[in-house]
């Protein structure tokens, strides 16, 4: 993937909606001192490189009775099929991540499930049939940490790339 260039407006107008993704674009002029117009035009142009991938209200699992958050390392019967595996994972709505990862795993994933029994049964009947050779579960009790990458630490990364241009 290519890193994109982002100028200070761009950065400005990333902390501003990561901050409060509901902020109307007007708040975000006024903020940026630019026009509403000129929001709308940098929002399309980093939603367009896919920096913004959209915006959306954030249900906490928990609290809608899902009470077993568990990740699980993935070893296929068959590795070469994994693409067919993700392609089913995304029919499974327990299912919300999946990662390509390093390591003994195939494949990395992160499940919510109404409690173990259900965990039980997801991994049973819904991911054994994928062609599993087995599986490592680990269950989370608490996310001590959850939150999107610090907008200050990407002000803080640009601008020492502009110094290494500059040199």
């Amino acid at each position: 993937m290519a890193k994109q260039v982002l100028d200070s407006l761009d950065r400005h107008i990333l902390k501003l909606i990561s901050q409060d993704a509901r902020i109307p674009f007007l708040e975000v002029a006024r903020a940026c001192n630019v026009s509403g117009a000129a929001i709308h035009q940098r929002v399309a142009k980093l939603t367009n490189l896919g920096i913004i991938k959209g915006s959306q209200f954030v249900i906490d699992p928990e609290k809608i009775g899902y009470e077993t958050c568990a990740y699980m390392g993935l070893f296929l019967k068959e590795p070469e099929k994994f693409d067919q595996v993700v392609d089913e994972l995304k029919k499974i709505p327990e299912v919300v991540e999946c990662h390509y990862t390093t390591g003994g795993f195939d494949m990395f994933i992160k499940i919510y499930a109404v409690n173990n029994h259900h965990l039980l049964e997801i991994i049973h009947d819904k991911l054994q049939p994928l062609g599993l050779s087995r599986s490592e579960t680990i269950i989370s009790f608490n996310a001590a940490i959850d939150r999107q990458l610090s907008l200050k630490d990407i002000q803080q990364v640009a601008d020492e790339d502009d110094e290494t241009t500059e040199e």
